[in-house]
């Protein structure tokens, strides 16, 4: 058998999809700067990361008047610039769900050989469409099921009982953002994690993610 015989084993994709909501409310005391700087950094340290074991892939889907697949899902080292968000208009949560769950059950989009999916959805008020459904058809699809699933309530006015009922890590069912700060320090919280995962041997595995809402601003070097 000659070199040219062996064929190079691609990494196995990690897909992460990130569920936004930009309607209005997220306009207000800076939460959409902080977002889409969050956002930004996130996928910048997912393409730095090395693709011996695990390949991270970025999906985002917003809600925020309409439903829009703003990323659609892309190898982090892929991903050239990120188009910032907007914030307005009401909160279609359900049919966000649904194109979440289109989008995970997709064997085309998301192989069998990938590792398990993280699902992150971020929310400072209360879904304005149809939710049961949606929720119901998206937390007991198999592939969402087997996902980590991490929700952020942000601010006093989120629907927090939904939110919890979202997540499904058993020790931090509810992350919290107090203002906008906290908001780029769980995305960090989360890149660790996952970028932890990457270069991990068993990358399925979950890693517990280390966020403490209200943490000093100058450890996270914020610049809005």
């Amino acid at each position: 058998m000659g070199i040219g015989d062996f064929v190079a084993k691609s990494a196995r994709p990690l897909p992460v999809i990130v569920l936004a909501d930009t309607s209005g409310s997220m306009s207000v005391d800076g939460k959409i700067e902080a977002l889409n700087q969050a956002l930004k950094d996130m996928i910048g340290s997912f393409g730095q990361e090395s693709r011996m074991h695990a390949e991270i892939q970025v999906g985002l889907i917003t809600f925020g008047g309409g439903v829009t697949q703003h990323l659609p899902l892309s190898p982090a080292h892929q991903i050239e610039g990120f188009k910032p968000l907007d914030a307005t208009g009401r909160t279609p949560m359900g049919e966000a769900f649904d194109m979440a769950t289109a989008l995970l059950e997709d064997k085309e989009i998301i192989p069998s050989r990938a590792y398990r999916p993280v699902v992150i959805l971020i929310s400072d008020g209360h879904p304005t469409d149809d939710i049961k459904g949606p929720f119901e058809r998206l937390t007991s699809s198999e592939r969402a099921q087997k996902a980590t699933r991490l929700a952020l309530s942000i601010g006093s006015d989120a629907d927090e009982s939904l939110l919890r009922d979202f997540g499904n890590d058993l020790e931090a069912p509810l992350f919290h953002a107090n203002d906008a700060h906290d908001i780029r320090n769980f995305f960090r919280a989360v890149t660790m994690s996952v970028c932890t995962r990457s270069r991990s041997t068993k990358p399925s595995e979950p890693v517990k993610i280390e966020y403490q809402p209200g943490a000093d601003d100058d450890l996270l070097d914020l610049d809005f």
